[in-house]
């Protein structure tokens, strides 16, 4: 299991000099965006697409400096109402899978998506509950009608390519827990796995390690991102939440860094799950903590989940 980051957090960087940084400060791997709503900082798919020597030195920049590319990401809604949104997105999601064809990745990580409560809409529609049953009428069109089609298509054409497609499990889409990312792999097939983001579970009240266990091999990638829960605020309004992100002393949760939401035990639990599960990939922090600076969080992360990885090899003795 390797150290990774999601390298959007550093997309001010020019991406040698973003490799080179994060490399001294001991990741071993990088999840590189490239677009969506993440945007594409660091790998512009048109360009290398169409240019061998141009996706040879990306490729050999990364490898040159002893990393590895965990995924490429182009976290995107490409079953967006809106025309001018969706077909962008879903172009973004088709060029995120030829480019890791070009360059030797097996996995794109991206959203599930989420359409409309039915035809005309023009913003998506996220369910949150079955009644009225205007809303399960709602959950049984989008799936049947938008998000199903699409990702048979898709799952098609990411595995004509040797790629497989890890969905993460995100509030506002249409797969957003264990139940609906196992419905949808069910329905589509093995090409379809979960990019593990515990952020986005813990606050829905999930057990991680029970998450984890039930998922086992569908989890193609995994992110290092935490959640802390405000105990005054979410007892007083519970979980959902459409407070701004900014509004940290109003929330009732926000992001953070690891360790800063959940103590080193919740996640020395998750490293020895996800073994047990056989996962062996990277653990790519995602930094979204409006309390520290990018590298602030980067740098805290990546000591914390290197202890984690070390004692947790397997065989390894230690006193922990």
């Amino acid at each position: 299991m390797k150290v990774g980051v999601f390298a959007v957090v550093f997309g001010a960087l020019p991406f040698e000099k973003m490799l080179d940084y994060v490399q001294s400060v001991g990741v071993e791997a990088v999840e590189i965006g490239c677009g969506g709503y993440i945007g594409d900082a660091h790998c512009k798919p048109a360009q290398p697409l169409g240019d061998d020597a141009a996706a040879a030195a990306f490729r050999k920049a990364v490898d040159d400096r002893g990393l590895t590319i965990s995924a490429l990401s182009a976290h995107a809604n490409p079953l967006h109402p809106k025309p001018e949104i969706g077909e962008a997105h879903r172009a973004a999601v088709t060029n995120a899978i030829l480019m890791a064809e070009k360059i030797g990745v097996d996995t794109v990580v991206t959203f599930s998506g989420c359409p409309g409560g039915g035809p005309g809409d023009t913003t998506p529609n996220w369910v949150t509950c079955p009644w009225p049953p205007d809303f399960s009428e709602t959950v049984k069109w989008q799936w049947e009608e938008v998000l199903l089609p699409y990702w048979e298509e898709t799952a098609r054409f990411a595995a004509d390519r040797g790629v497989r497609v890890a969905i993460e499990m995100h509030p506002g889409f249409c797969v957003y827990n264990v139940a609906t990312a196992l419905a949808l792999r069910q329905a589509i097939g093995p090409t379809i796995g979960v990019n593990f983001d515990p952020s986005h579970l813990f606050w829905q009240g999930v057990d991680l390690s029970y998450a984890i266990r039930t998922l086992g091999d569908a989890i193609y990638h995994f992110h290092a991102k935490d959640t802390r829960i405000d105990p005054i605020n979410a007892a007083v309004n519970g979980v959902l939440d459409t407070t701004s992100y900014r509004e940290f002393d109003k929330r009732s949760w926000i992001f953070r860094t690891v360790g800063y939401g959940h103590d080193e035990q919740v996640w020395r639990d998750m490293v020895s799950d996800l073994r047990l599960v056989g996962y062996d990939g990277a653990l790519s922090i995602e930094h979204e903590d409006g309390l520290m600076s990018g590298r602030e969080g980067f740098e805290k992360a990546v000591r914390f989940l290197r202890d984690l990885v070390i004692r947790e090899q397997p065989g390894a003795v230690h006193w922990a």
